[in-house]
């Protein structure tokens, strides 16, 4: 955080990938700010992330770069570009394909913040 508590600074170095295939930069989670957190994530082309659910939070994938298909659920799959923005309820299982031949860049906005031991991986 910059000097004036402001500006959060994001270390693009600190991406990492996650087991279910999607690499994670945080760019927002502080315990003391429990009700939002952000995170972007990037999937390479041609990579589905994993079934996964997260409990007790609402997750939201405003689209910044590529294209996906989205899975939510029960819903019907759907096409997503720049500018989209997906709403997944707490506890529907949802993943993401990047059909595309560059990377998926979205960033997931969560409420309450993005916590691990809310995470549940179906496969």
């Amino acid at each position: 955080m910059s000097a004036a508590g402001l500006v959060w600074r994001v270390d693009v170095a600190r991406e990492f990938l996650t087991p279910e295939r999607c690499h994670m930069l945080e760019a927002y989670n502080a315990p003391t700010d429990p009700w939002l957190s952000i995170a972007r994530a990037r999937v390479e082309p041609n990579v589905t992330t994993a079934w996964h659910v997260l409990e007790r939070t609402i997750e939201r994938y405003i689209i910044a770069e590529g294209r996906g298909r989205v899975e939510i659920g029960d819903f019907p799959a759907a096409d997503v570009g720049p500018g989209d923005v997906v709403i997944i309820p707490e506890g529907a299982r949802q993943r993401i394909t990047n059909p595309g031949s560059v990377d998926l860049i979205f960033y997931c906005v969560c409420t309450p913040r993005f916590q691990t031991q809310n995470y549940r991986s179906l496969e």
